[in-house]
């Protein structure tokens, strides 16, 4: 990936938070026929080593777990918007402006193993479980199901686990304008209705150290 270094993002904790709020992450391996590119949702665990480690799943029936172990690729895409040069006031002054994209993304690389052990993977979707149902009213439990329906399930997939050996962060929120575009930049972002808008346009105000 691309990476001017006044995009770069190295905090650890912050590349964590990312992933934790957009686990949907993309699996990107180089097996016999090729790349392939599969999108999980992620469990991101501090431990036990200093980048932390990746737990999934996928389906037994999918051949990615059977080339493990071996170097993998996960992607996992933050808040992305679109920015109209018609945001800065650079455009009234001079007009030397272009359109451009904020985005922030996560790139972890590591080794992938695959876990067949039933007690890890009841754990591991347990947790899953537990993380996604919380916002519901009554959140659906593993153990809401009948326990011999489970262990079917159970025998259905393969857990994934890749322990991160880099952490590469970018943080494309406007960092190389000055302080009056990046302005004008979050209030246009402020001003449209989607979700990834008002997430970025609150990037680039922490970038700029605004409120």
């Amino acid at each position: 990936m691309y990476l001017p270094r006044h995009f770069e993002e190295t905090r650890t904790e912050v590349l964590h938070a990312l992933m934790r709020s957009h686990p949907f992450g993309l699996l990107v391996t180089q097996g016999p026929a090729g790349l392939l590119a599969n999108p999980l949702p992620w469990l991101v665990d501090a431990g036990p080593t200093p980048l932390g480690t990746l737990r999934g799943h996928v389906a037994r029936a999918n051949p990615v777990w059977r080339e493990a172990p071996g170097e993998v690729l996960v992607v996992f895409q933050g808040p992305q918007a679109y920015v109209s040069p018609g945001w800065y006031p650079a455009k009234a002054e001079h007009g030397k402006v272009v359109p451009t994209w904020n985005y922030a993304m996560v790139q972890a690389r590591g080794r992938l193993r695959a876990v067949e052990d039933p007690a890890w993977l009841h754990g591991l979707v347990s947790r899953l479980t537990a993380r996604h149902e919380a916002t519901q009213p009554k959140p659906w439990q593993v153990t809401d199901a009948p326990g011999d329906y489970i262990d079917r399930m159970l025998a259905a997939i393969v857990g994934l686990e890749v322990e991160i050996t880099a952490l590469t962060g970018k943080w494309k929120v406007s960092q190389n304008r000055g302080a009056a575009d990046r302005d004008g930049v979050a209030q246009g972002l402020e001003a449209l209705p989607d979700d990834d808008a008002q997430a970025m346009a609150a990037l680039v105000r922490e970038a700029s150290g605004s409120p």
